[in-house]
């Protein structure tokens, strides 16, 4: 029985910039999270004796910003070694050869593939050969598969290869390649890097994406880690099981309010979600996007009082207990209950403030001058934002709650228009 761990993408000290923007952000907590979680992974691997480990690519973000990320990667490996566990690693895109600058040599029970030719490297006292290239350079763009080496016959081969295959939503194209060159080469398990979504491509043979061991924005949401792979004495795989490595779970929490009429009713669905979340997470912290859809008569409240409203999510998250979520950001995606096309039949003067609202949307950054008078009697929060200097993104985000306020005033405005 042979019984190896596939991780990749650990990306250990990401800058995770921008955290500061986000008030009452665990800044520290989350920055500490790529290490806490490598750290599981060493343990999980001490603790279920495992033969050896493959990592697929980008242990490191980038260049190191001092000798420290080097030292702490070095440390965590001689725990391995002094359990007789081996490594075998290759360069990805992030930490290619090219981008690290500062060296560190290596416990001796670490092996390090080429990035200038395929190696193979048998597993002492193991019916195993590891086949594997690094990165040379961040951008590789092309197929590097085509000059691995067949299978070793009476062998268990691995091909460690970071690569975006065909391509993955969210991932550049490095080292592109197909499932079909994969399986040409008759390994029994390629060890895939570089798609950061857990993901296994096929069975048979096994050829999966490890996915990354933390998430580390709202774009990595669910469950990250690695894969814990047992080969019986027939050399095939008999499972690769998933285990959970992260310590910050990344969530996106959609709140469906179509019909809701009430406040109390609205942050009720907000509880419940929260605390699936945190129930799932399993102790880790959670970090949490809400986003709000749905047609509701709260549409308007929602984008005129966004400080209240964050401020009662808040209250909801810290009911689910002392550092159990925290709220990355809060979306309205909402939409109105009434007819904007019965709204411009009203009256001639209504039908030009909403054709001047979807001037507005349209184009953000030139923002009318009926719009302007408009603003004199908003909310002074939103009327103070919408007047500074904003980049167009941010202009779009604030005339949206703008013509969320406008536009609630006028459906409310002599009964509904439904």
């Amino acid at each position: 029985m042979i019984r190896f761990i596939h991780i990749a993408d650990a990306h250990i000290d990401s800058p995770l910039k921008g955290l500061e923007a986000h008030e009452g952000a665990p800044v520290d907590f989350l920055r500490g999270a790529t290490r806490r979680a490598f750290v599981n992974l060493i343990q999980l691997a001490i603790d279920e004796n495992i033969d050896f480990l493959v990592i697929a690519g980008d242990i490191y973000d980038g260049d190191w910003k001092d000798y420290s990320t080097g030292l702490f990667f070095r440390g965590q490996l001689a725990r391995l070694r002094d359990k007789g566990v081996q490594v075998y690693m290759i360069a990805g895109n992030h930490d290619a050869a090219s981008v690290i600058s500062k060296k560190l040599s290596l416990p001796d029970n670490v092996h390090v593939f080429s990035t200038r030719t395929p190696e193979s490297m048998e597993v002492e006292g193991f019916p195993v050969v590891i086949h594997g290239r690094g990165f040379p350079h961040r951008a590789v763009p092309e197929n590097l598969v085509v000059d691995y080496p067949a299978a070793v016959s009476n062998k268990f081969n691995i091909g460690l290869l970071h690569t975006s295959l065909t391509g993955r939503p969210g991932h550049d194209i490095y080292a592109p390649c197909s499932e079909t060159d994969l399986r040409q080469k008759g390994y029994g398990y390629w060890a895939l890097g570089h798609v950061h979504k857990p993901e296994v491509i096929s069975q048979n043979p096994w050829i999966v994406f490890a996915g990354n061991c933390q998430g580390r924005d709202v774009g990595e949401v669910g469950p990250r880690g690695c894969r814990l792979v047992t080969v019986n004495d027939s050399l095939e795989v008999e499972h690769a099981e998933w285990h959970d490595l992260d310590v910050v779970r990344w969530q996106v929490l959609e709140i469906d309010l179509t019909g809701v009429t009430e406040e109390s009713e609205a942050l009720s669905r907000v509880t419940k979600s929260m605390a699936g979340a945190v129930s799932e997470a399993e102790g880790r912290l959670v970090a949490a996007r809400i986003v709000f859809t749905g047609a509701t008569p709260l549409h308007g409240s929602l984008h005129r009082e966004t400080h209240r409203w964050h401020a009662e999510l808040l209250g909801r998250a810290q009911d689910q207990g002392e550092e159990a979520i925290w709220i990355e950001q809060v979306k309205v995606l909402t939409s109105p209950v009434y007819s904007l096309a019965q709204l411009a039949e009203r009256d001639a003067l209504t039908k030009i403030v909403l054709e001047t609202l979807e001037e507005a949307r349209v184009e953000p950054g030139n923002i009318p001058n009926e719009i302007k008078e408009m603003l004199e009697v908003l909310p002074p929060e939103i009327r103070n934002e919408v007047e500074y200097d904003w980049e167009e993104s941010q202009k779009a985000t604030a005339m949206e709650d703008v013509r969320a306020i406008i536009l609630d005033a006028l459906g409310t405005k002599g009964g509904s228009a439904t």
